[in-house]
Order: structure tokens, then C-alpha cells, then sequence
């Protein structure tokens, strides 16, 4: 049976060389198994979004091991090809700025992906107009992305995170803009599609009302990773 998860093992992210090397991330061990929902927080500069985009793919790590369920990743080097396609595949992005695409309606932005990867666009639509529904931003699916709010934007790119029911799900701050009820209803969507779809998902957090709902949290200091573990309390 093909494992799923995250698994990370030493992994750095240094800028420059020599004795001018900055080390964003010093041998960070980490695991996220399928069906989980881990925060990971920490003061602004600890290496959070560095630690995100390295897992993501989006920037290159220094030295380490990386694991996205049993397909090695990144191994003092990247091991697959087509990076493109890892990140389209079987990783779901929620960064911090929405960055929703100017042109095309709330709909499209979040069913490109599905149509990008060969779903018909009539259920790739179908699938955006669930998840918008869900978020509670459904009656602005024909919006473009300059008439929403910052709130509203901020779900649409959570719509769009999940829509492709990836393996791997990161978010970077997704309920910084919400109030209490909605933050509560978007921590109650990732954890019902990480028990429904054994995704593992990480949430870097500065987010106090949500901080109590994690079962484990990692602590990241200076580049260095601590766990412990977290309340786990129930939605309020």
C-alpha cells in the first residue's frame, strides 16, 4: 500500500557560502503523517515560509531528505524531474497572499488546476462551486478578484488549495484575515478533508484562536524545529 505523509529528515536552507552563510533552516527533522493537521509557529524570521517552500518545491533546500509518502523528493538534491507537475499534483498551496490570477472569476481560478491536469471543465467548475459553497464565498463565483475583499480572496485561495485533493496540503497563515467564525469553519474544512482523504497538512500559524485545535504542533526557532504536543481541542 503506497504510504503517504510528510517526512522530513535534516533538512537545511543556508543563503550565500563561507563565512557569509545565513542558515534559514538548520537540520529540521518533521513528520506529518496521512490524516493530520500540524501547526508550525514561530516569530516572524524563524524559517516558517522558508521551511514551506522548501517542501513545496518552490526553492531549493541546501542538504537534507525530503519524503512525500514513500516517493523520495529531495536527497542532498532533487530526485524528480518535473517539479511543475509535483506541485500540481500532490501538493495544495495556501500562502500567505492570495495571488489569484487578475483576470479569470472566482470559478476559474480555483477549477484551473483540475482543468490543467485533464478534469472536464464542467466538473472542474462543479468542484470550485463545492468548495466556494463550503468557505461560504459561493455567491461570488462569477466575482473577478479585484471586487473581493481581503477575506474573501483569502478563501477563494483556500478553494483553489484543496480543490485537487492533493496528498500534501500547505498553508501559510489561512485564517489570518477571518474572524473567529470563519477561521474555526476553514480549520474544520482542512481537518474533515485530511480524516476524508488521508491528506497531511501543515498550517503555519500566528493565529491564537486556532492554536488550541492541533493534536501536535513544531515550534521553529533560528531554523530549529521543536515538537510538542498541542491541546487538540474541539471546534468551537
Amino acid at each position: 500500500m503506497t504510504k503517504k505523509g510528510i517526512y522530513i529528515e535534516g533538512l537545511s536552507k543556508s543563503f550565500g557560502k563561507g563565512d557569509t552563510a545565513v542558515y534559514a533552516l538548520k537540520d529540521v527533522n518533521m513528520h506529518v503523517e496521512p490524516g493530520e493537521v500540524v501547526g508550525l509557529i514561530g516569530p516572524s524570521g524563524s524559517g516558517k515560509s522558508t521551511l514551506l517552500k522548501c517542501l513545496g518545491a518552490v526553492i531549493d533546500p541546501s542538504a537534507g531528505r525530503m519524503m512525500l509518502g514513500d516517493q523520495v523528493i529531495y536527497d542532498d538534491g532533487w530526485k524528480v524531474r518535473d517539479l511543475r507537475a509535483l506541485r500540481r499534483d500532490k501538493i495544495g498551496f495556501v500562502f500567505q497572499s492570495p495571488y489569484l490570477i487578475p483576470f479569470l472569476d472566482v470559478t476559474d481560478n480555483v477549477a484551473l488546476l483540475p482543468m490543467l491536469a485533464g478534469v472536464p471543465n464542467a466538473e472542474a467548475r462543479a468542484k470550485a462551486l463545492e468548495l466556494l459553497t463550503a468557505l461560504d464565498v459561493h455567491q461570488r463565483a462569477k466575482a473577478m478578484p479585484s471586487q473581493l475583499s481581503g477575506g474573501e480572496q483569502k478563501r477563494v485561495a483556500i478553494a483553489r488549495g484543496l480543490v485537487n485533493q492533493p496528498p500534501v496540503i500547505l498553508t501559510d497563515e489561512p485564517t489570518a484575515a477571518l474572524d473567529s467564525v470563519r477561521a474555526m469553519a476553514v480549520i474544520r474544512i482542512l481537518n474533515d478533508m485530511a480524516r476524508k482523504f488521508e491528506t497531511a497538512i501543515i498550517v503555519v500559524t500566528h493565529d491564537e484562536k486556532i492554536i488550541p485545535t492541533f493534536k501536535r504542533i513544531y515550534h521553529i526557532r533560528d531554523g530549529v524545529t521543536h515538537e510538542e504536543v498541542g491541546e487538540g481541542r474541539e471546534f468551537e
